[in-house]
């Protein structure tokens, strides 16, 4: 499948395992997300997000959004959907 940068990582809440994501494109509950670094790299579903602590389902470019990851992640990782 073909993948599009859709972010970055902005930070990463370690005793939380949340990330903060600045995007330059939209993203949905339900999407298919590839996070990618140096030392990170892994797929996982977008079962939840926040805007400003507000659940929302959608987000636009430019939103920093907040997303629970699986995995540890590093500031600018790149965020992909697949």
């Amino acid at each position: 499948m073909e993948e599009k940068q859709i972010g970055s990582v902005d930070h990463f809440f370690g005793n939380i395992s949340v990330s903060m994501i600045k995007l330059t494109d939209v993203l949905k509950v339900g999407d298919k997300i590839h996070i990618k670094g140096s030392t990170s790299d892994f797929v996982q579903d977008v079962s939840s997000m926040q805007i400003d602590r507000v659940p929302a389902q959608e987000a636009k470019a430019g939103d920093l959004i907040s997303i629970k990851v699986d995995q540890k992640v590093r500031k600018d990782d790149a965020v992909y959907k697949i």
